[in-house]
């Protein structure tokens, strides 16, 4: 793993208070304290294009409605088929919490 070299106790910590916060809100408070408005829209950018190739858009489509290069889109998609596998995580578990709130 990339981060590997960034593991320790602070960065445990760091991870342990994001996953302490318990509604969207919240997230929204803490990310607008934290980060930039910038460093947001990365973040946000990055996973828009890995959920848009995640459900097989083409660049095309993602560049056009998450604004991304392809240069970013071929970064993200090389961490979604060549990473940890956590966005697979991520977006099954959020499609199964969509599917038993229904």
């Amino acid at each position: 793993m990339l981060i590997d070299e960034l593991k320790g106790k602070a960065l445990d910590e760091f991870f342990e208070g994001i996953m302490t916060l318990e509604t969207v809100e919240e997230c929204y408070s803490f990310f607008d304290d934290l980060c930039t408005v910038n460093e947001i829209k990365t973040l946000f950018q990055r996973f828009q294009v890995a959920k848009m190739l995640y459900n097989h858009h083409t660049y095309s489509e993602i560049e056009a409605e998450a604004c991304a290069s392809t240069a970013t889109i071929s970064r993200v998609k090389r961490s979604l088929h060549h990473g940890n596998d956590m966005y697979d995580v991520v977006f099954k578990r959020m499609q199964n919490k969509k599917n038993s709130e229904k």
